[in-house]
C-alpha cells in the first residue's frame, strides 16, 4: 500500500513526520504492554531452598504459633529462601513487606538482621537483633544471631552472653553449644593471661579481680585456686591463702606446691603439726633437699614452741643467769648432750625454777657443773670466764669424734689480759682457739665481763656448727 505525503510539509505548513504500517504498530503496542505487566509483577521467589544454603550457620527466624496468622508473615517464609540464594536485595524487600504490614513481626526483623550480617553490616545487624530481642527477649534465632554478629564485632564476652541465653531456652543447640565450650576456653584463656601479667607487675588487685573473674567460669581449676593463693599471701591474706590452697589440693592431690605453699604459711602461724603434714604430703609427691630441710626446721619450731617463754626471752637479756645458760645448752645442743652418759647429782636449789629440767641435763652431762655444796645457784650471772669453762667441756665432747677439732684445741694463743697461769686460761684459750669465743679488738678475753642473752646464743650456735 502506498501513502502520499502532504505536499503541505514541503512548504513548511506541517510538520514532518513517520509513516508506520498498521500491523507495525499494533505489536509494538502489545510489546509495550507486556513489558509494562513484566516491571509491575512481583518476582516469583525460589520454589525451595537451594540444595547448599549459602548460609547454614543461620537460625531460621522461625514463627511462633501466636503469630501464625498475622498479617505479613507470608513474606518471612520467601525473605529467607532468597538469602539462602544470595539474593539479598529481594530478601531485604520481603523482610521489610512483612514489618510494613506488622511493625511488631519480630522474625522478620530477624530477617532483616541476618541480611546485614550477611552483608557485613555488624552495626546495622547488630541494631536489628536488638529490636526483635526487644519484642521477644527469648527468641532463640535473634539471640543466635546477635552471638555470630558480637563475635564478628570481636566482642567475645557479649556474644558468649548471647549464646548461653539461647542454650538457656533451648539447650539442645549442639553446635552453640560447643561454641560456648570454645568461647569459654578461650575466654578464660585471656582472662588468665592478664591475671598473670597484672601479678607479674605487682598490681595484685587486678590480678586478684582477674583469677576470681576466671574462678566464676571455670570453678573447679586446681591452677587457678593454687595462682589465686599466691596473690593472697602476697597481699597477706593469710586465711584466703590458705582457703584456695587447700581447694586445690581438694581438686588435685597431686599439687605439691599448694602442698608446700599450706606448710610454709601453717609453720609461720607456728601450727608445726599442720605444716609438718603438708611437708610430708608434699616430699612424698615430690622429693627434695629443700623439702627435707623444711621438715627438719618444722620439728625444731615445733619443738621451740613447746619451749617456756623464759627460755623465748633469753636472747633479749641484758644479763644471761647460769638457770639460762643451762637451758640453752641443753635445748640447742641436745643431740651432743644426750651423746654424754649420764651421771647422778644432787642439786638442792632448782625446785620450782623454770629451767630445772634443763639444769639436771646439763648438770649431769658435767657442762656446767653444781658447786660442792650441792647448790646450782641458777640465778647466779654468768660471766665471761664461767661461759669459757662450759664451751670447753663442750668442745672435748665434740672433739672427740672430730681429729681437726682437736689439734686446733692443742693451740695456745696469746690473750692480752691473761697469762697461761690464770686459772680459766685454758678454758679460755680452747674457747679462743676453736672460735667458739673471739677476743675483743684490743686481743682481750675480758673473764669477769657478764654475758649478754646475745653473746650467749651467738656461742652455742657456733658450738652447734662445730657438733655438726
Amino acid at each position: 500500500m502506498r501513502f502520499k505525503v502532504l505536499r503541505g510539509r514541503r512548504a513548511g505548513l506541517l510538520p514532518r513526520v513517520g509513516v508506520v504500517c498498521p500491523a507495525s504498530a499494533k505489536c509494538a503496542i502489545a510489546c509495550c504492554l507486556l513489558l509494562l505487566t513484566v516491571a509491575c509483577a512481583t518476582r516469583t521467589p525460589p520454589a525451595a531452598l537451594p540444595t547448599a544454603t549459602k548460609h547454614p550457620e543461620f537460625m531460621v527466624p522461625a514463627v511462633p504459633p501466636s503469630l501464625q496468622r498475622a498479617p505479613g508473615v507470608e513474606f518471612i517464609d520467601r525473605g529467607w529462601r532468597y538469602l539462602q540464594n544470595d539474593d539479598f536485595r529481594d530478601a531485604s524487600r520481603e523482610f521489610a513487606a512483612a514489618l510494613k504490614q506488622n511493625p511488631a513481626l519480630y522474625p522478620a526483623q530477624t530477617g532483616e538482621a541476618y541480611v546485614a550480617l550477611s552483608r557485613r553490616d555488624y552495626d546495622r545487624a547488630a541494631a536489628a537483633f536488638d529490636a526483635a530481642l526487644s519484642a521477644a527477649p527469648a527468641y532463640v534465632p535473634a539471640l543466635v544471631g546477635k552471638g555470630q554478629t558480637l563475635l564478628a564485632l570481636k566482642r567475645d564476652a557479649d556474644a558468649l552472653a548471647a549464646f548461653e541465653a539461647a542454650l538457656k531456652v533451648d539447650p539442645s543447640l549442639a553446635d552453640i553449644q560447643r561454641r560456648v565450650e570454645v568461647l569459654r576456653f578461650r575466654n578464660v584463656q585471656q582472662v588468665i593471661e592478664a591475671a598473670r601479667a597484672a601479678a607479674s607487675a605487682g598490681r595484685l588487685d587486678d590480678a586478684r579481680v582477674a583469677y576470681e573473674h576466671a574462678l566464676a567460669t571455670s570453678p573447679d581449676s586446681a591452677f587457678l585456686h593454687r595462682e589465686l593463693a599466691i596473690v593472697d599471701r602476697r597481699q597477706g591474706n593469710v586465711d584466703a591463702a590458705l582457703g584456695h590452697f587447700a581447694r586445690a589440693i581438694e581438686l588435685d592431690p597431686g599439687d605439691a606446691v599448694s602442698l608446700t605453699e599450706t606448710g610454709d604459711l601453717l609453720a609461720r602461724r607456728q601450727d608445726f603439726v599442720g605444716a609438718e603434714a603438708a611437708y610430708r604430703k608434699a616430699a612424698a609427691l615430690e622429693p627434695s633437699a629443700e623439702l627435707t630441710a623444711k621438715l627438719a626446721a618444722t620439728a625444731e619450731g615445733a619443738r621451740e614452741a613447746r619451749l617456756p617463754a623464759p627460755f623465748k626471752e633469753i636472747g633479749r637479756l641484758a644479763q644471761v643467769t647460769r638457770g639460762d645458760l643451762a637451758a640453752l645448752i641443753a635445748v640447742r645442743l641436745e643431740p651432743v648432750i644426750a651423746s654424754v652418759p649420764e651421771r647422778q647429782v644432787v642439786i638442792t636449789d632448782t625446785r620450782g625454777h623454770w629451767a630445772a629440767s634443763y639444769i639436771t641435763q646439763v648438770a649431769g652431762a658435767g657442762v656446767v657443773e653444781a658447786f660442792e655444796n650441792h647448790t646450782f645457784q641458777p640465778a647466779a650471772l654468768v660471766r665471761r670466764g664461767d661461759l669459757a669453762a662450759a664451751v670447753s667441756r663442750m668442745l672435748t665432747i665434740v672433739a672427740g669424734r672430730d681429729p681437726t677439732l682437736r689439734k686446733r684445741l692443742a693451740e695456745r694463743p696469746n690473750i692480752a689480759d691473761m697469762t697461761a697461769g690464770h686459772l680459766s686460761y685454758a678454758a679460755a684459750s680452747a674457747a679462743v682457739a676453736s672460735g667458739v669465743m673471739p677476743l675483743d679488738a684490743d686481743g682481750r678475753f675480758q673473764v669477769n665481763r657478764v654475758v649478754t642473752g646475745a653473746e650467749s646464743l651467738e656461742v652455742v650456735e657456733r658450738l652447734r656448727a662445730l657438733a655438726r
